[in-house]
C-alpha cells in the first residue's frame, strides 16, 4: 500500500520474520527503512498519525506509540510526538491499554482521532494518514461483528473528517484486510517439535525457542506462516511433513505469492479458512515460558490474539497492587486457551466484501498496489 509494489520488492513480508544473520524471529518493527522502495506519502508534507513504520520517517508531522523502558524492566507508556501540537497536552497521555491487550476498545481510537484532527487544523499539511484500529480488536474476540463496534469508530473518524472538511480535504477510507471468522487454532512448531526439527531449552523461566539450533520453525503471523529450514535437504520434507496437518490449506514455495524475498521463509504455510496458526512450541502449558502469560509483542515469537484476552480481572487486580506497593511483579493474565480465539485474516477472501478496500471520490484501485498512483491522482 506504500510503494505499490509486491512483497517480493518491498520485503515486508508479514508482521514479523526471522532476522537470518542474528536468527532472532523479530515482530512489530518500526523503522520505515525497512521498507524497500519510494513511498507514496514521502513526496508530499505529510502528517503519518499511528500508520506503521513510523520511525526513521520522511513524514512532516507524525505521532507513534513509543514506551520509556527502565533499566529494571519497567515500562512507562507514552508517544512520540513530533507535530509540535503538543498531544498530550491537549488530550491527556494516550490510553495505551486501549491501543492493544486485554483492555483494547475504543478510547485509542477516539486519541488517535482526535489527535489527527487537531494536527489537520493546525498544520493543514497536503496527506493525512490516519490510522483508526478499533476494529481489529472484538472482530478477533467474539463470534459475530457487532454493529456497534462499527458505529464507534464510525463516529471517531466522523471527527477527522470534520477536520478534512473545513481545510477542503478529499477523504479516502481504505483497510489492507478484512477479519474472517475462525475456530481452529493450528500449532506448526509443535508438530516440528514432534518430528526433531525445532529445539527448545527448558529454564527457570520455562521453555525458550533455541532459533539457531533449529533445522526448521514455523513464523506465525494469523493464517500464513513462514517456515524457515536450515538445510535445503530438508525443505521437501517439511513440506509433505505440514501438508498433512489438519488446518493447513497449502504449503508452496514463497515464490507463488510474490514472497520470494531474502526476508521470507523457505516455505509459505497457509491455513484452512477457519483455521489460524499459533507460535506455541512448547508441548505442556507447565513450560510455557514466561512471557507467553504476558502482554509481550516483542518477545513472543509470533503474532499472539490471545493478548486480547484476560484470565481474571481478579488476577489483573493483584498484579497491579503488587506494582502500586512496589513490589517485583509478572502481569501473568494472557491465557494459553487458542480456541478462544474468533476471528483472523491474511488469505484471500472468498468474498471481495471481506477483503481489503478502499472507499474515496473518482475510481478507487481494484487492489493495493494502484493505491499510491490513486492517492497522487487526488493531489
Amino acid at each position: 500500500m506504500y510503494t505499490g509494489l509486491p512483497p517480493r520488492d518491498h520485503g515486508i513480508v508479514g508482521n514479523g520474520w526471522l532476522y537470518r544473520d542474528t536468527q532472532e524471529v523479530r515482530f512489530w518493527q518500526q523503522s520505515r527503512r525497512l521498507i524497500q522502495g519510494e513511498l507514496f506519502y514521502e513526496r508530499y508534507e505529510t502528517a503519518k498519525m499511528f500508520w506503521w513504520f513510523n520511525q526513521a520517517t520522511n513524514a512532516r508531522y507524525g505521532a507513534t506509540p513509543k514506551p520509556h523502558y527502565g533499566c529494571d524492566g519497567s515500562k512507562a507508556f507514552d508517544v512520540l510526538d513530533w507535530t509540535t501540537c503538543d498531544l498530550t497536552g491537549k488530550l491527556g497521555p494516550f490510553p495505551f491499554f486501549a491501543f492493544w491487550g486485554p483492555g483494547a476498545g475504543i478510547a485509542s481510537s477516539n486519541w488517535i482521532a482526535d489527535a489527527t484532527a487537531i494536527v489537520m487544523r493546525e498544520k493543514q499539511p497536503q496527506l493525512t494518514l490516519c490510522y483508526l484500529p478499533h476494529l481489529d480488536y472484538d472482530f478477533q474476540r467474539l463470534d459475530h461483528q457487532d454493529p456497534a463496534r462499527v458505529a464507534e469508530v464510525d463516529a471517531a473518524a466522523g471527527r477527522v473528517i470534520d477536520a478534512a472538511n473545513e481545510i477542503d480535504a478529499k477523504v479516502v477510507v481504505v483497510s489492507e484486510y478484512g477479519l474472517t471468522r475462525v475456530n481452529r487454532p493450528v500449532h506448526l512448531n509443535r508438530v516440528l517439535r514432534q518430528n526433531g526439527f525445532l529445539r527448545t531449552r527448558m529454564g527457570p523461566f520455562g521453555e525458550a525457542l533455541l532459533v539457531p539450533e533449529c533445522e526448521a520453525v514455523a513464523v506465525a503471523d494469523h493464517q500464513v506462516a513462514h517456515v524457515y529450514v536450515r538445510n535445503p535437504q530438508n525443505i521437501d520434507t517439511v513440506a509433505k511433513l505440514l501438508r498433512d496437518v489438519p488446518g493447513v490449506a497449502a504449503v508452496v514455495p514463497p515464490g507463488e505469492l510474490q514472497l520470494d524475498h531474502p526476508r521470507s521463509g523457505e516455505l509459505i504455510v497457509l491455513a484452512d479458512s477457519d483455521a489460524w496458526f499459533t507460535y506455541y512450541y512448547w508441548n505442556d502449558d507447565r513450560d510455557a515460558p514466561d512471557f507467553a502469560r504476558t502482554v509481550d509483542i516483542h518477545r513472543k515469537p509470533g503474532y499472539d490474539p490471545c493478548e486480547l484476552f484476560m484470565t481474571s480481572r481478579a488476577r489483573a487486580a493483584a498484579r497491579l497492587l503488587q506494582k502500586k506497593i512496589g513490589m517485583r511483579y509478572k502481569m501473568d493474565v494472557i491465557p494459553l486457551d487458542a480456541t478462544l480465539v474468533r476471528g483472523s485474516h491474511g488469505l484471500l477472501a472468498n468474498n471481495p466484501n471481506d477483503g481489503p478496500l478502499v472507499i474515496g471520490p473518482g475510481e478507487p484501485p481494484a487492489d493495493m498496489t494502484g493505491f499510491p498512483a490513486y492517492v497522487d491522482s487526488l493531489l
